[in-house]
């Protein structure tokens, strides 16, 4: 039995719901569910006279009380752990909450605080969200998309939860990156929660403290590598695929080695992408491209160095080296002007390397001139001492990796240093801002990956960007659903970057913050959807009509939380 649909006008707008639900099963029902909202006359037809208060309500007066309760929580966690239950109980009101509180609710639903909530998924688990296949199902995966609540997916953010944030291999409470990323898809990008799916693939743990933790909710095994990994995720990709023909695949916090190469074997035959890889890479690269913007040297002119050479580390050096090839470098020029060190000291090619770094690695005679602190290791003093970076970027998880010594080192050769460290939670970053400010009395140009106060320095207040990828993947999976996307190209993510960048406020101050404020998100995603569904178009890669207004399309598209009259049916 279906539990709702979504019934629209000829303008393609929603009039109303069908449901045939009624009494405890339509309350139990957190998309459907109403609470006190519910008129007097919908309680008579869905037979739940009696089960509430007698008061109807609006939404606004609702998203008032849950304010109130909301704030009678004390810590992050606290906070995380209501909202959530809010979810499983009203979704509409849920939404209606954070959108009026994004700024101060998008920490605590998504980065950093998510980062918490994984780890304690199997002890603080109330009601399970999305769909679990373990491998042990492998050969049942059709039939459990069968046992899926939304009848129709447009977006599905997919985890196997084995590189969480900077928290690594957390099992089976990967589902809540996955929970939390298509809440930001709607909340920032308008995409309805309606036509989303979380899904973990349960592939085992190496997490020891997991496996012998008498709680954990997941499959207690090692996890399967190999063949049987690869065949597995072909398997699920197979069965996806053929149930949602126009889905976008969103892969996130796999494992480094995994997630690169799923990625390369898949993104030309389906629509997908990598979060941590594509997403996480063009805001960072929106951010490099207004640093250059705020410190008056072009971009080619620039010198980077990269703290952390794992996914995120190299794919923000990818798009880096792509947007320098489109400024007129060659591949190895632009290469030649980034340099990736990780816990080892500076790539070179003599290192122990995986596949993906191997295009970074320095040659001896790159750095036969360069003076060392200590022979055995090129380190990160060594590395910013010789080449003098503009820009530096923290991919590290290494707290505190971006010493006063660094800093200044740097910022002694460069007028207006630009500086990002990016490893979430706040407990992780390479530096804080207020530390950055004051190493440099200022000077230094700053994103960072986790939200932190602004910072006073001689007297003026500053706001620190957030390098947060939730203005990217929104607008790109908007962009993508209004289009119906083949595949998500380099293109397509370059025109992403492009628009968020173009959004950043430096373009009218140069001291300003170089993005916008969170609050500013789905104006952002707005703009990224219609850059990169005019570039599918442009590139063949649409399947809509030619003439079909794409600008139209992502207005009507974009959800609202709002409650709709219900129909009764069978």
């Amino acid at each position: 039995m279906f539990k709702f649909k979504i019934i629209r006008d000829a303008d393609g707008r929603i009039s109303h719901i069908d449901t045939p639900l009624s009494g405890s099963d339509l309350l139990d029902t957190s998309m459907l569910n109403k609470g006190c909202a519910f008129t007097l006359e919908e309680r008579e037809v869905f037979g739940l006279t009696g089960l509430l208060p007698g008061q109807v309500e609006t939404l606004e007066h609702q998203a008032m009380r849950m304010y109130l309760q909301y704030n009678e929580h004390h810590t992050n966690l606290g906070k995380n752990i209501y909202l959530n239950v809010l979810h499983d109980y009203n979704q509409i009101l849920f939404y209606k909450l954070a959108s009026q509180h994004l700024e101060e609710m998008l920490p605590i639903i998504y980065t950093p605080t998510v980062g918490e909530a994984v780890q304690r998924f199997s002890t603080e688990m109330r009601q399970s969200r999305g769909l679990y296949i373990s491998y042990r199902d492998r050969d049942k995966i059709e039939s459990i998309l069968d046992n899926r609540l939304p009848p129709e997916v447009d977006i599905s953010v997919v985890t196997d939860g084995e590189a969480v944030l900077g928290i690594g291999d957390q099992g089976i409470g990967g589902v809540n990156i996955s929970v939390a990323k298509l809440i930001v898809y709607t909340l920032c990008g308008g995409i309805s929660p309606h036509r989303v799916l979380p899904i973990q693939l349960d592939v085992g743990t190496n997490n020891h403290h997991l496996l012998n933790d008498p709680m954990y909710l997941g499959w207690r095994h090692e996890r399967i590598t190999g063949q049987e990994y690869d065949d597995f995720i072909d398997q699920f990709v197979q069965a996806m695929t053929k149930k949602f023909p126009h889905l976008f695949l969103h892969w996130e916090d796999f494992g480094r080695d995994n997630a690169r190469r799923i990625l390369t074997h898949y993104r030309d035959s389906i629509c997908t992408m990598n979060g941590d890889m594509q997403a996480t890479g063009a805001v960072a690269l929106a951010c490099v491209l207004s640093g250059v913007v705020a410190s008056r040297t072009p971009l080619l002119n620039h010198r980077v160095v990269i703290l952390g050479a794992g996914t995120a580390g190299v794919g923000i050096a990818e798009q880096i080296v792509g947007a320098m090839m489109r400024k007129g470098l060659s591949e190895n020029e632009a290469r030649g002007k980034i340099w990736l060190v990780d816990k080892n000291g500076l790539l070179m090619k003599e290192s122990p390397l995986l596949p993906f770094q191997a295009a970074f690695a320095k040659e001896k005679n790159d750095i036969s001139l360069w003076q060392f602190r200590n022979s055995n290791q090129i380190t990160l003093y060594d590395v910013v001492k010789n080449v003098e970076p503009t820009i530096l970027i923290g991919c590290s998880t290494a707290a505190g990796a971006f010493t006063e010594e660094v800093i200044k080192l740097m910022a002694a050769k460069v007028a207006r240093p630009i500086i990002m460290p990016l490893s979430n939670p706040n407990t992780l970053a390479e530096a804080k801002p207020e530390q950055l400010i004051n190493w440099t009395e200022a000077k230094a140009i700053i994103a960072c990956g986790s939200p932190f106060p602004d910072v006073s320095f001689a007297g003026k207040w500053q706001r620190i960007a957030q390098s947060n990828n939730a203005f990217a993947f929104p607008g790109i999976g908007l962009g993508v659903i209004v289009s119906k996307a083949k595949h998500l190209s380099d293109e397509m993510l370059w025109v992403a970057t492009q628009a968020i960048s173009e959004c950043s406020p430096v373009n009218q101050d140069a001291t300003a913050p170089l993005l916008p404020k969170l609050s500013e998100s789905r104006m952002v995603s707005s703009k990224v959807a219609f850059a990169v569904a005019e570039q599918a178009r442009k590139e063949g890669l649409a399947r809509v009509a030619a003439d079909l207004d794409f600008k139209e399309a992502i207005r009507h598209s974009m959800w609202e939380p709002q409650y709709y009259p219900y129909h009764k049916v069978k």
